[in-house]
């Protein structure tokens, strides 16, 4: 009897192991700016007009917007911003995954770091080796997978989820640089 329950346990630890909670909202910004020492943190509520704002600079990637507010953390160091961490998140093969995305400036990867991970199987995307893949990506860059981002056997899902997410996180930081250029605010924007 212990022998089966012991197989038992076995066998569904690997499934565990790939579900769980890795970063708080509060590491996050950390993750994936380390040499950053200052974060500052806005509340940017996903409105009608950003969500049509993000859709033109997605340029036909398919994304999922339920997120009713973005976390968006501007890091700075020494008092000179080197870009944003953007909280977003992506369906996996039936759950969201939380991703931190780092922007520089010019909205090319810094880093991503997986926050969240609520599947059963797949969770090798978390791993540096794999999303070491999105460093340096500029939204010009397509990120499919195969070709620009290797995929991870058994997780094709989750690895375009990852892509789909830094997409997200690349077509927010336009849609807020379109939108304080036009109006010189950032709408929808609370500290």
């Amino acid at each position: 009897m212990i022998r089966i329950v012991l197989l038992a346990l076995a066998l569904a630890l690997p499934a565990w192991a790939q579900e769980g909670q890795f970063l708080s909202e509060q590491q996050a910004p950390g993750a994936v700016f380390p040499d950053a020492d200052h974060f500052d943190r806005q509340d940017v509520e996903s409105t009608p007009e950003l969500r049509e704002r993000m859709t033109h600079q997605l340029d036909g990637t398919q994304t999922s917007m339920w997120e009713e507010r973005y976390a968006v953390f501007t890091a700075s160091r020494g008092g000179t911003s080197v870009g944003r961490a953007v909280v977003v998140e992506e369906i996996g093969k039936h759950r969201p995954i939380t991703f931190v995305v780092g922007l520089k400036p010019d909205r090319s990867v810094q880093d991503v770091a997986v926050m969240a991970y609520r599947e059963a199987y797949g969770g090798e995307v978390r791993t540096t080796r794999f999303l070491r893949q999105y460093q340096g990506k500029t939204p010009a860059d397509s990120l499919r997978s195969g070709s620009e981002i290797k995929n991870i056997a058994g997780a094709t899902l989750s690895v375009d989820a990852a892509s789909r997410a830094v997409r997200k996180a690349q077509a927010l930081a336009a849609a807020l640089d379109e939108k304080g250029r036009s109006d010189g605010r950032v709408a929808g924007v609370t500290r």
